[in-house]
């Protein structure tokens, strides 16, 4: 009870304080905002939208032919590509245990050995 008596004029001052920011929170501006807001950086995006107009304008007279094929430059290049030779299939499932060479070890016994031989 001591202390409420000795900050009573600064709780006061917080709590105003504190309604204050809520208010401000909470009252919006008058005008509804747009979800979805253009805005115009000045003539940047004029002459962004002119070059990129050239530009499609500029392929669209380019035309391709076959003739580039039959050019002796083209028909001097030399294949460097690797070849891939085939191999025969491994096992369906990589990760289900080998029948045979050998058999995990089932027993927690805490021994350093994973893998025990089995006798053929």
């Amino acid at each position: 009870m001591n202390f409420l008596s000795h900050n009573k004029l600064t709780l006061v001052a917080l709590g105003l304080i504190l309604a204050g920011f809520v208010w401000y929170g909470f009252s919006g501006s008058s005008q509804p905002t747009s979800l979805l807001t253009t805005q115009n950086a000045g003539g940047s995006n004029d002459s962004m939208e002119k070059d990129l107009v050239a530009t499609l304008l500029a392929l669209r007279s380019v035309s391709l032919s076959g003739t580039i094929f039959s050019d002796t430059t083209f028909r001097g290049l030399r294949d460097f590509s690797t070849q891939i030779v085939p191999e025969p299939m491994g096992r369906p499932d990589p990760f289900a245990p080998i029948s045979g060479g050998s058999v995990s070890s089932e027993t927690g016994g805490g021994n350093a050995k994973l893998f025990k031989s089995v006798s053929q």
